[in-house]
């Protein structure tokens, strides 16, 4: 394992509606930071009461040393992926945090500083299932986040789901990899080498 970039505390959440695979997406993340990369991580959810349609969310916060309060409170990045989401969550990101959204469903982003991809649209064109959408956010996030190795997160994509469904999320993870590179930049994330 490669040495692995010193986090303080550095809080993700994953939020839109329910069916979104939003859970799916913060725990295999959570997993592949916390068993692939060495980080101490904490996983916290809540959905609303009708699961598909209703809101969803997901909550990391990643560290290097044990970490002292599970939820996340002050956002280092902001996954929107419905315009409801985006509007509730936003005033939790801190100054300099990246928003990341669903471009097709996020029409009123409330501010110009965003990152945003049309993920269910990609995932439906590009990979032929609507439902792999989370994993294009995963790939794409894996490009954002300079901590993140990209091979490590993608074999710990392949150990967390069944078989039959593996090919199909490992090109919808590769994919959402390639579109960050091209549409965000190579410095995109910069912003957190610093720290």
């Amino acid at each position: 394992m490669k040495s692995q970039q010193v986090l303080q505390r550095f809080e993700i959440r994953f939020s839109g509606l329910g069916g979104q695979g939003i859970i799916t997406l913060g725990k295999v993340m959570g997993q592949g930071l916390a068993i692939g990369h060495g980080y101490n991580v904490t996983q916290t959810q809540s959905y609303g009461p009708e699961a598909r349609g209703g809101s969803s969310k997901c909550d990391l916060v990643i560290s290097s040393s044990p970490i002292s309060y599970p939820k996340a409170e002050s956002l280092d990045v902001l996954v929107a992926l419905s315009q409801e989401a985006c509007n509730t969550y936003y005033p939790y990101l801190k100054p300099g945090g990246a928003l990341v959204i669903e471009s097709d469903l996020v029409k009123q982003p409330p501010t110009n500083q965003f990152l945003g991809l049309p993920y269910t649209r990609l995932a439906k064109d590009k990979v032929g299932i609507a439902q792999a959408m989370n994993t294009v956010v995963l790939g794409s996030l894996s490009h954002l986040l300079p901590f993140i190795n990209q091979k490590t997160m993608r074999k710990s994509l392949e150990a967390v789901l069944p078989e039959k469904i593996r090919a199909v999320n490992a090109k919808a993870f590769n994919l959402g990899l390639r579109l960050a590179k091209k549409e965000w930049g190579d410095d995109v994330g910069a912003v957190w080498e610093k720290e």
